[in-house]
């Protein structure tokens, strides 16, 4: 990940200042460990600006078409992507991702599945991605929530990122998996993630 590092030097500066990014609660994220940072999707600049919010590096699925794109391919794998095939449940990605996370990475995922501007989180749905993924691996959970006016990232207008304390396997009471228990644990991290709007997060 020296790339991903050089970059992160070099552009981290830069966008906290193109969003005015402020980070509340940045000391719930865990120093080691797998971990899930699990957040609200609002833009396309998402991405970046939970690479930047959080200290370690942020690995992510990026839809399969993008490493079709010469160029793109090789810039998105030096950032951390790795390819996922979208409306289907893609067992290499989750071989993947569960792979980093037993290496003590972190993952970043949008249980939304797609793009929400302009919408208050509290009226979408979650999709059970993040349950599934959460059954499998058995890594901690970091909600995140990005936050700005009217839910809509622009450069030059403040986005705070909150950090809420991570959810621990053993909290989502998993007993045997399946979509029930998928949906459940999916609205009840989600749930922690829009429990934070208007709200400061502190640690436990």
């Amino acid at each position: 990940m020296k790339f991903y590092r050089f970059v992160y030097t070099l552009l981290g500066p830069l966008f906290r200042l193109l969003f005015r990014l402020k980070v509340v609660g940045g000391e719930n994220e865990p120093a080691q460990g797998g971990l899930i940072a699990c957040s609200n999707h609002l833009s396309n600049w998402d991405v970046i600006i939970l690479a930047v919010a959080l200290h370690r590096p942020v690995r992510y699925f990026a839809k399969a078409e993008l490493f079709r794109v010469p160029l793109l391919k090789q810039m998105i794998t030096l950032l951390g992507a790795f390819p996922a095939h979208r409306g289907s449940a893609d067992l290499g990605a989750i071989k993947r991702t569960i792979s980093i996370l037993s290496d003590g990475g972190i993952v970043g995922f949008f249980p939304q599945g797609t793009r929400c501007p302009g919408i208050d989180p509290r009226s979408t749905q979650p999709k059970t991605g993040i349950g599934l993924l959460a059954y499998r691996s058995g890594a901690s959970i970091l909600p995140v929530l990005i936050e700005t006016k009217d839910n809509r990232i622009r450069p030059g207008r403040k986005v705070t990122v909150k950090l809420g304390k991570p959810i621990r396997a053993e909290e989502l009471e998993f007993t045997h998996g399946g979509k029930e228990e998928y949906e459940r644990v999916s609205k009840y991290v989600f749930g922690k993630i829009t429990d934070m709007i208007g709200d400061e997060i502190h640690a436990g």
